[in-house]
């Protein structure tokens, strides 16, 4: 049995700050005693000289900047849910453990991520890049680990023998004890938990109860304590309030990215991938502004999610500032498998034409990124539509004796004549045709053309073609590229 406990001793302030990089003075308070007393602080408060404990008025007299919120609890037990759903990708097995701390078996895992250094390592840093700063602490007790962990000792205990040794050093106020018991242990000169296991057992029952006992048990492994495991919901949503109201919207992306990465932790977990993410943003006094964002291919990477949030971020326009960011996913599909050949293969390839195709859409705009699907008519205008990028055929193209350039006119132009032969910068030397195309008597648009390839004096090749009929006319319906 082996247990990584997470501790958030900063989570009350990480949920707000974590949305943007500026370093900007902030602190939370909350309500103590009919006064409005700060509780957390951050790097740049501290060093005007804000302390917890600290009244908001002195400490607004240090600091006149300082933005000072009030403590959300709710938010912080969301945030441990999160996480706990993030935490699944290394790990079978989590726990919320309130008020600050997660808990993960990871017994399991340590042959799949390289041992427990590198899992460790590899927790540690996704939690930075998702803006958490946690204690990270395992033993071979679930309520041992969460101990260290908020004790602040980065420590790994596999063998029982070190266990109780290590425990032995751990002040006694971690087991949150009941005052009364805190008290009377207090007199009797114990203050650690070593202590504790030296005192008689018998004597400890009569005076404390063995409520007291078990939990020294539970610490050491002789009594079992199970924790509920965490089930993570089957859509993700995640909200992120910002420190300050945000007026450009290119720089939501720091937040945005954040948000990505705890959905992508999720995906890694569940073995999915998404295809469409909703996001909304919030303003004061005003509706919300949403964006939605769909892809060509469902997909979990990170980097790709990012660049084209970056993309649609920079073409929106704010009609408020900012002060909350949220994302949400709410259908999911199985990540396709891939082989991992040493040559790329079919699927590497039509995955590289998805992400550009999805990347233009989200700087160009939906609209004007699509794919083309021919249609069974001989007519050049009317032998192709509009469709999604990927979603077109070519079965139904008819035959043809010559080739179709690729840039048709939307309407053809007529050509000038000179000496009975069409000219277009200059007089047009005809290459192949005729090609005869005759259609289109049943809805009122026939037509009877003779197509022609030709070149002009600059080399360009054209497509032209001559109405058959008593007029003979040239127009030049395409180029060839």
């Amino acid at each position: 049995m082996l247990w990584m406990a997470l501790h958030f001793r900063h989570l009350p302030l990480e949920v707000f700050a974590r949305g943007t990089p500026e370093a900007t003075p902030l602190a939370v308070a909350a309500s103590s005693s009919r006064i409005a007393v700060i509780v957390a602080t951050n790097r740049q408060s501290a060093e005007r000289g804000v302390r917890c404990g600290m009244a908001v008025s002195a400490a607004w007299g240090l600091a006149s900047d300082l933005r000072v919120v009030a403590r959300d609890e709710a938010a912080e037990r969301t945030v441990l849910r999160r996480v706990a759903a993030w935490a699944l990708q290394f790990t079978s097995v989590s726990s919320v453990a309130e008020p600050m701390d997660v808990l993960l078996y990871v017994g399991g895992s340590l042959k799949l991520f390289g041992g427990l250094e590198n899992l460790s390592e590899r927790i540690r840093n996704g939690l930075a890049d998702l803006g958490y700063e946690a204690s990270i602490a395992c033993a071979p007790t679930p309520l041992a680990a969460q101990l260290f962990a908020c004790a602040g000792l980065d420590i790994r205990i596999r063998h029982p023998d070190t266990l109780r040794h290590e425990l032995g050093k751990l002040p006694l106020s971690l087991l949150g004890c009941a005052p009364e018991t805190a008290a009377m242990l207090d007199r009797f000169g114990i203050h650690t938990i070593g202590e504790c296991f030296r005192l008689p057992r018998a004597g400890l029952t009569r005076r404390l109860g063995e409520r007291f006992l078990d939990n020294l048990d539970r610490v050491l492994g002789r009594l079992p304590d199970p924790r509920p495991p965490f089930v993570p919901p089957p859509t993700f949503n995640a909200a992120l309030p910002l420190p300050a109201p945000v007026e450009q919207s290119a720089a939501l992306l720091f937040a945005g990215r954040r948000l990505l990465a705890e959905l992508c932790g999720f995906m890694t977990a569940a073995g999915s991938s998404v295809q469409r993410l909703s996001l909304a943003l919030s303003h004061e006094d005003h509706a919300d502004t949403r964006v939605t964002v769909s892809l060509v291919a469902a997909t979990r990477d990170l980097d790709h999610l990012t660049t084209v949030l970056r993309e649609r971020l920079a073409r929106l326009a704010l009609p408020r500032p900012a002060i909350a960011i949220a994302l949400a996913a709410e259908q999911f599909f199985p990540l396709a498998a891939r082989s991992l050949s040493f040559l790329p293969d079919v699927y590497e390839c039509a995955e590289t034409a998805a992400r550009l195709i999805e990347q233009l859409r989200a700087r160009l705009g939906d609209r004007a990124v699509c794919g083309l699907t021919a249609l069974a008519d001989h007519r050049p205008e009317c032998a192709w539509q509009a469709c999604e990028p990927g979603k077109g055929s070519v079965s139904a193209i008819p035959d043809a004796s010559f080739s179709r350039p690729l840039w048709l006119f939307a309407t053809p132009r007529r050509l000038e004549e000179a000496a009975s032969s069409p000219c277009w910068e200059g007089p047009l030397s005809l290459l192949a045709g005729p090609e005869r195309i005759e259609t289109g008597w049943w809805d009122e648009n026939h037509v009877a053309r003779d197509y022609f390839v030709a070149r002009n004096p600059a080399q360009s090749l054209l497509w032209i073609y001559r109405e058959h009929d008593a007029e003979g006319k040239w127009y030049l319906h395409g180029l060839f590229s």
